[in-house]
């Protein structure tokens, strides 16, 4: 199974990385270029989860009621839900299914960023020429290969000053906040617990989970992270003008 995933998915995004450097040696305007390539490519199912989420989210009040009405018989109260979403041709399901076929993907683009920066070019095919190596530099500035936490704030490097990823890093966490805070349910008098919990884990914790992790992994992979985030909030954004009708209404 590995092996398949790496000859459909890893090989050929590597390959695209290498193919771009050969014409755009700037590696950090690659990655921003390929993982822009990828996420157009899987927009019409981000787009298919996203509808989705928002159709479940303008359900969230009457959802809230049956479950008040039917607090006291869980079979009812089910089978009141499943009726509510084939009314409003709503599947509950429907939003995972986009997100299983995109994350092989996304964790194939996270593999080939961490392997190209650190040169490990292996599976490049024959008509695509494999350079020496990769520059690892940032429009000059930004080493991607680095750990943002290892260095210090700035380091100097044949005479001239560089900035590592620790702002990178900052603003990766900064990015996954605002992507969170805007694809979280809105919050409602009569939400419960869990949903309450949830909606707190997924604005609050998540960005602070992703800071910590773009302080242990290349900087690189921050820069990805950025990419991809700032990309679904635009989605996002897309979606609420095509459809109003999922824009949240205020309480």
């Amino acid at each position: 199974m590995l092996d398949i995933l790496k000859t459909i998915i890893y090989f050929p995004l590597l390959n695209a990385l290498v193919f771009l450097y050969n014409y755009i040696p700037d590696i950090g305007v690659v990655i921003i270029l390929l993982t822009l390539l990828t996420r157009i490519i899987l927009a019409p199912s981000h787009h298919k989860s996203i509808k989705s989420q928002q159709a479940m989210t303008s359900l969230q009040p009457k959802l809230n009621e049956l479950r008040e009405k039917f607090k006291d018989d869980k079979e009812a109260q089910a089978r009141e839900m499943m009726n509510l979403y084939k009314e409003n041709k709503v599947n509950p399901f429907s939003s995972c299914l986009p997100l299983l076929i995109q994350l092989p993907i996304l964790i194939g683009l996270f593999y080939v960023f961490r392997d190209g920066l650190n040169n490990h070019l292996s599976g490049i095919y024959s008509f695509v020429h494999a350079p020496e190596t990769i520059n690892p530099l940032f429009l000059n500035l930004i080493d991607l290969s680095k750990m943002p936490v290892t260095g210090g704030a700035w380091y100097m490097l044949n005479g001239q000053w560089y900035l590592p990823g620790l702002v990178l890093a900052l603003i990766t966490g900064l990015a996954q906040f605002w992507q969170s805070k805007l694809m979280a349910p809105k919050k409602t008098a009569n939400q419960d617990f869990t949903q309450s919990y949830m909606t707190t884990m997924t604005v609050y914790f998540m960005p602070l989970m992703i800071t910590y992790i773009a302080f242990r992994f290349p900087t690189g992979l921050s820069l990805y992270w950025v990419i991809t985030a700032l990309f679904a909030v635009a989605q996002h954004y897309y979606m609420l003008k095509k459809h109003p009708e999922f824009k949240p209404k205020a309480n």
